[in-house]
């Protein structure tokens, strides 16, 4: 089988295409260049296509670089910034994983001729089959082998189509096992540490630079659930529901948080930890990795959450989760990821709305 592998620059997709290689295929890596802006993060850098350049030497096989620099644009970094101009918080690694990691790769994969994509997710592809062992083959997403690694939840937009041409070769695998066998194999990305942030929003400059050079970022009034003015935010855009910190609220009770951002009227409104509650949590359009479904789930809402037994009722493409109790409130453009109740399997996702 011909394997086109996503090759980072770090450990994990390194080991990956080891192991696809070792496994016997015919092995092609490719490294994405996406952002050609500022970056001291993430997984963008120069450095990091010379790593994988120097890995796939290592290994011996061809490696490639392709541009996706206008898809990157368009799908993530534009929508990025008109999300925070419309009070969303977008998650810009999931909709990489969306638009061009898979989609973009895939296609670029059959253009080429290559029968399937590998990358270094920590997640799993299990196919299965009817009861009699007859028919089409069928795909389930799980989470990785490793509960702390786990990124099943950014790669949750996979269906069927996709998953029948993915492979995640280090699913199975620990982070520590990832480690030692970069190490065995003498890979110069055995120790290097992993990639934390997004690759376009500097460590220096973060969000506010960024956003910044791109939009206007406008003061805010804050007041309370009662509506008395209590201060102000420098920029109401870079808020977020949940937030404690950076309010700098003069004679406020000790803890307050954002209930609520509205960007059209530049209003925080803030409250107490109890105001953050809610029990029911509103869905957009869903994307499903087999059939859609309804009923009890285990709801998981950021990429390390804790999963929470809900109720998911279909409401036209999208959805509506009932919480059995109260959890805090998701910000909307976050996305929100339904898992079996009886195993690890992805079940689907959408993004929170308002």
């Amino acid at each position: 089988m011909k394997v086109l592998v996503g090759m980072s620059g770090g450990v994990d997709s390194s080991v990956a295409a080891a192991v696809v290689r070792d496994a016997g295929h015919e092995v092609v890596g490719v490294t994405l260049r996406l952002w050609g802006g500022d970056s001291d993060s993430g997984c963008c850098s120069v450095s990091d296509v010379d790593d994988a350049r120097r890995v796939a030497q290592q290994l011996g096989i061809p490696h490639l670089v392709f541009n996706f620099a206008e898809e990157f644009a368009r799908h993530v970094v534009d929508p990025y910034v008109a999300g925070h101009t419309s009070g969303l918080t977008p998650n810009p690694c999931i909709e990489c994983n969306r638009h061009v990691k898979f989609d973009r790769l895939i296609e670029r994969a059959d253009v080429l001729g290559f029968d399937a994509v590998a990358t270094g997710h920590h997640a799993q592809v299990v196919a299965t089959h009817g009861a009699d062992g007859a028919g089409d083959s069928r795909f389930e997403l799980r989470r990785g082998a490793d509960r702390l690694k786990d990124q099943s939840y950014v790669v949750h937009m996979l269906d069927q189509a996709r998953l029948a041409r993915t492979i995640f070769p280090i699913g199975h695998l620990t982070k520590s096992d990832v480690r030692t066998h970069a190490a065995r194999l003498g890979l110069r990305t055995a120790g290097k540490p992993d990639s934390q942030d997004v690759c376009f929003i500097t460590s220096t400059g973060g969000r506010e630079a960024f956003l910044g050079h791109r939009i206007p970022l406008r003061a805010g009034r804050v007041i309370d659930r009662h509506g008395t003015e209590l201060g102000t935010v420098p920029a109401v855009e870079l808020v977020t529901p949940g937030q404690r910190r950076g309010l700098a609220l003069a004679g406020a009770p000790a803890r307050r948080y954002v209930v609520d951002v509205d960007v059209a009227t530049a209003t925080v409104t803030v409250g107490d930890e109890a105001d953050l509650l809610r029990t029911v949590l509103r869905v957009g359009t869903m994307s499903w990795c087999n059939e859609p479904v309804e009923g009890e789930v285990l709801v998981q809402c950021a990429a390390h959450g804790e999963p929470r037994v809900a109720r998911f009722e279909r409401t036209g493409d999208g959805g509506v989760v009932h919480w059995g109790t109260p959890q805090r409130v998701v910000s909307a453009g976050q996305s929100v990821v339904l898992y079996d109740l009886a195993d690890d399997r992805v079940l689907g996702g959408g993004l929170a709305t308002r």
